[in-house]
């Protein structure tokens, strides 16, 4: 595969379960946030696009770059979600105080309000599931740094 080196050694059985579990977790969750909202009227996209504005990093300002990086996609399917957003009335778009030549995305009151809908289902079902998520990447990340810690380079006097 272009841009993935995989290692010569194959895994075990035992790796591939965890893997195996790890990704079923995460579907679940995924599985879950998808239903909700569109049970909400809205396409999941549309949800990770609500969620990514609103929770970008402090001092990020909420563009279409900020946010199609937040979300990985392609600036022209951000715009696209974003288009679609603003026709629903979940968002506006305005202009920069400092740059009229940059364009910011905000929550109306009306995004606002599907976002904390969707987010305190959100964190409830992550209460309920998150242990199980937490458990099985545990699993992995456990094998992982007791591995690359054997394999560290021994050192004298803390000097490499």
């Amino acid at each position: 595969m272009a841009g993935y080196e995989a290692s010569e050694r194959p895994l075990s059985d035992e790796k591939y379960r965890k893997i195996a579990e790890f990704r079923y977790r995460i579907r679940q969750f995924l599985y879950f946030s998808e239903e909700a909202a569109r049970a909400l009227g809205i396409e999941p996209q549309q949800h990770q696009l609500l969620l990514a504005i609103k929770g970008l990093p402090k001092g990020t300002r909420p563009t279409i770059t900020a946010v199609s990086s937040r979300l990985c996609l392609r600036h022209n399917s951000t715009v696209e979600l974003a288009n679609r957003l603003v026709a629903q009335g979940a968002i506006a778009r305005r202009h920069s105080e400092e740059d009229a030549r940059e364009v910011l995305l905000e929550l109306t009151p009306f995004g606002e309000q599907i976002l904390r809908a969707l987010s305190v289902l959100h964190w409830q079902q992550l209460q309920n599931s998150g242990p199980a998520l937490a458990a099985s990447l545990r699993a992995i990340v456990k094998h992982t740094t007791r591995r690359s810690r054997s394999r560290a380079p021994a050192t004298i006097n803390n000097e490499p």
